[in-house]
């Protein structure tokens, strides 16, 4: 199989062609083998290839060939270190929950893939192991914090790899690598056994792929709950791969073009939501412009999602120093997450309680928006990724609360969805023509309404599909 018949070809695609025997699970795994040692010395996504990985044969997805974010889900034997110096070393004692369904589902699971350190940044330039470059244009960022998911998908190494996403960190790489980005509904997935939920209930783990169908077809594999879950989500929905290709209704969008911040998106930016509202209004639907209230105002907003990153981050820092026996300073932690570990050990419980109100505030209040409109557009991110060094530049004078205001600064709109718990994706659907970067377009839903988000995705990708784009750093376009 050479690298331009590998690269043409989804998850499902592959798959297909395996079960028809029209080429091996080695022959693929080999393709896959080849694409990561052509392009990844450029693009820097992957930090080890495993071999030897049990799948079951069987599975709807039998033989292809999956990547994992080095982070929230462990694979037994396996380095599992965080993209910190702090957990350099670090070996997984056992499977998580979702790494046997992925083996169920007859994944290969062939190495993992870069992250910044701890997930706490959106640009993936980790000190501990180096940046991830964009594939599309190889001076900019690959968005975070599942970049390198993000960029081995996007340059042809594998078709879709696993994510997670605790404020953005499958749709905001999405974005920046012109990829489907599903998130999906609070409890969806399990994240056990180890933890019943990251970051407060803010995480969810997920796929980047490059068709929607793929990432239907993945979520379906592997949700539903395992014992001990807290949650167990109703899915007695339509089949997501069948609502992939279902009609998706004439459905009531609002469209929030301009951040809650105060701030404005760029006019490329702009373009991008005027053109995705004018192919919706071609499909049928209604869109008009709204102002979400949320309940809060946007400093309150920020706030009570630093007492959500950095209670966590500093419970989990010194565990993570505990098991590994190493100090917790300058020489194990980047500026941000000292910082975030700093202010996590400063808050009051009270603070944390009155975050976790805060947070029903403004779930009940996208809840009634969801009452009242079918789902929300708003870009992915209000501009393209920043230069690679840049978004770091300078987070040595920061305490915790200005690294989340810089974080959120830069990305207004995705953590609506972390903080509800309800589904989102983001779709490419612009280009930024002088900086050769894709532009995503972000669709919030209700709670367990991903079936109607990918028949939106589905209907869209038929109308205006996006795979025949590649990026410069392309496996399918180098000598095999």
């Amino acid at each position: 199989m050479n690298l331009s018949d590998y690269t043409s070809f989804d998850a499902i695609g592959l798959a297909e062609l395996i079960n028809k025997k029209e080429v091996s699970p080695a022959e693929v795994s080999s393709a896959a083998m080849r694409a990561y040692q052509a392009v990844n010395p450029d693009v820097h996504a992957v930090i080890e290839c495993w071999e030897g990985e049990k799948y079951n044969p069987a599975g709807p997805m039998a033989g292809v060939p999956m990547l994992v974010k080095d982070l929230g889900i462990s694979v037994a034997g396996r380095l599992n270190e965080l993209g910190s110096r702090l957990a350099a070393g670090m070996v997984s004692p056992h499977d998580s929950h979702l790494t046997v369904k992925m083996r169920q589902a007859g994944l290969v699971l062939m190495g993992r893939t870069t992250t910044p350190e701890l997930a706490a940044s959106i640009t993936t330039e980790p000190l501990f192991n180096g940046g991830t470059r964009n594939p599309w244009n190889s001076d900019f960022s690959a968005g975070g914090s599942s970049g390198g998911s993000a960029v081995a998908v996007a340059s042809g190494i594998v078709p879709a790899a696993h994510a997670t996403d605790g404020g953005g960190s499958i749709r905001i790489p999405a974005s920046a690598n012109g990829l489907f980005g599903l998130k999906s509904s609070r409890g969806r997935i399990g994240m056990g056994p180890d933890v019943d939920e990251i970051w407060s209930g803010l995480a969810v783990h997920g796929f980047v792929t490059r068709s929607v169908r793929d990432s239907a077809a993945l979520l379906e594999a592997v949700q539903g709950n395992m014992p001990g879950d807290p949650f167990n989500i109703d899915r007695s929905t339509p089949g997501l791969v069948t609502s992939v290709e279902n009609d998706p209704g004439n459905l009531k969008i609002g469209v929030l073009t301009h951040p809650l911040n105060g701030k404005r998106s760029t006019p490329e930016v702009v373009s991008a939501v005027e053109q995705t509202v004018k192919l919706l209004l071609a499909l049928g639907h209604q869109v008009e412009e709204v102002m979400p209230d949320i309940g809060l105002s946007w400093d309150a907003f920020v706030e009570m999602n630093a007492c959500f990153w950095a209670a966590n981050s500093a419970g989990w820092i010194d565990a993570l120093a505990s098991m590994n026996n190493k100090p917790i300073n300058t020489e194990t932690l980047e500026p941000s997450n000292l910082a975030l570990w700093k202010l996590g050990h400063e808050l009051k419980a009270t603070e944390l309680v009155g975050a976790m109100h805060m947070r029903n505030t403004v779930t009940r209040k996208m809840g009634a928006f969801f009452g009242e409109y079918d789902m929300l557009l708003t870009p992915t991110l209000p501009d393209v990724p920043a230069k690679l060094g840049a978004f770091n530049r300078g987070q040595d004078k920061m305490d915790g609360r200005d690294w989340l205001h810089h974080v959120f600064s830069q990305t207004p709109f995705t953590a609506l969805a972390n903080v509800c718990g309800t589904p989102a994706m983001s779709i490419p659907l612009g280009f930024c023509e002088s900086n050769h970067l894709p532009i995503g377009m972000q669709f919030f839903a209700g709670y367990n309404c991903e079936h109607a988000l990918l028949s939106l995705a589905g209907q869209i990708e038929r109308a205006h599909p996006w795979r025949g784009r590649r990026p410069e750093n392309w496996a399918g376009a180098l000598p095999n």
